[in-house]
């Protein structure tokens, strides 16, 4: 199997085995598991960015001053928000506001 038919088929098992979690605990556990404490606080806060952005109030300057992630992180987080045909992100931030909406 070749390098990149072998990276798809174990990003969609990690991506398999993320769903299996069956609460935020206990996904919090695989993942303190499974990363970094470096790769942990990187996804940590492209999350957070994701959500700013999402609410629209703040520019990549005041996102920076607040948070401390690079503008190049930060733009890279909104091209995948808004621009790129993946849509995890909105498709996440989507399900939480649904979820917000019905309690």
């Amino acid at each position: 199997m070749n390098a990149q038919k072998l990276y798809f088929k174990r990003r969609a098992q990690l991506a398999d085995a993320l769903s299996l979690a069956k609460d935020a605990p206990e996904m919090e556990r695989f993942l303190v598991d499974l990363c970094t404490p470096a790769e942990l606080r990187a996804l940590s806060e492209r999350w957070y960015v994701a959500k700013l952005l999402d609410k629209g109030e703040m520019s990549y300057r005041d996102i920076n001053a607040q948070t401390g992630v690079s503008t190049t992180t930060i733009g890279r987080v909104a091209r995948f928000l808004k621009e790129e045909p993946h849509q995890g992100y909105r498709a996440i931030l989507d399900k939480l506001k649904d979820e917000k909406n019905d309690r």
